[in-house]
């Protein structure tokens, strides 16, 4: 297959297998210039525990949820954003997907250096953070806070994902009080706790990550050429009922989403008839 039909295949890869795509190649990269030349370049994208260090690396904060630390380590991480990322885009589209992982890892990050600078018992271990795992787990609880009731097949058994979410934040704050993983537990946690807030406050009509969206849209038209303004042309059409019917078409599609929303938060995605699969799948991928 040529460089063409590669960019076509990743192409047509939803927003987290891309995402799954560019870590699992990282990792190979790093470890081919392990074996290669012994050297890796994670000394320069993890997140160190040092608060001064970090200020000398600040982009660290982004760049550690693409390292990890071996097989096990990328593969349950990749595992579990698959299939929570699954139930996610059924919901939502790649857009707030995004918002909702990168908000993850960035506050993941800062639970991390908060507790390694403020906490006496932590300020002398000597870690730095890597993996996606902040990422990971405020995407999994973003869909176990805003579907709890949701039922979802775990080896034989049927488990509302209120549950799974439950088990995976005691998990954490249990490794912690044995004092196991004390920074990456913090992280998760922080990824945790965001990704239920934005859930809950969504609920309440609040996009938390409409900022963040923002800065991004931003930060990409830095990098976009200027386009050349087409010559103006004369269209002889009533603007205002244009924009009127365009503006009522969008409040009516939204409108209907919400109402299909509501009902999987009520009854689960499985209530659903297939007309409203349907449209809520066209109408993320239209978004």
């Amino acid at each position: 297959m040529g460089s063409g039909g590669l960019q076509y295949q990743f192409a047509r890869l939803s927003i987290a297998e891309k995402l799954i795509a560019v870590n699992v190649l990282i990792f190979l990269l790093d470890g081919l210039s392990k074996a290669l030349f012994g050297f890796s370049f994670a000394n320069w994208f993890q997140l160190p525990k040092d608060f001064l260090e970090f200020i000398g690396q600040p982009w660290s904060l982004f760049t550690y949820s693409f390292l990890h630390a071996g097989l096990g380590h990328i593969f349950w991480n990749m595992i579990i954003l698959y299939f929570a990322s699954r139930i996610f885009l059924n919901l939502f589209d790649g857009q707030r997907f995004i918002n909702v992982y990168f908000l993850g890892v960035i506050f993941g990050g800062a639970m991390f250096l908060l507790g390694y600078n403020v906490f006496p018992t932590l300020v002398n271990a000597n870690t730095a953070l890597i993996g996606a795992s902040a990422g990971v787990n405020a995407v999994l609880i973003f869909v176990c806070a805003y579907i709890p009731n949701q039922e979802v097949r775990v080896f034989f058994f049927n488990i509302k994902l209120w549950y799974i979410g439950a088990a995976l934040v005691i998990k954490d704050l249990v490794l912690i009080g044995m004092g196991d993983n004390i920074g990456g537990g913090l992280a998760h946690l922080g990824g945790a706790l965001l990704g239920y807030v934005y859930a809950r406050q969504l609920f309440q009509g609040n996009d938390i990550g409409a900022g963040f969206t923002k800065f991004r849209e931003a930060i990409a038209g830095l990098f976009k050429p200027r386009e050349k303004k087409a010559p103006m042309k004369t269209v002889y059409r009533n603007k205002s009922e244009s924009q009127s019917k365009a503006a009522y078409d969008k409040q009516a599609k939204q409108k209907k989403i919400d109402s299909i929303l509501d009902k999987i938060s009520k009854s689960g995605y499985e209530s659903l008839s297939k007309e409203e699969k349907d449209f809520l799948f066209k109408a993320g991928k239209e978004d």
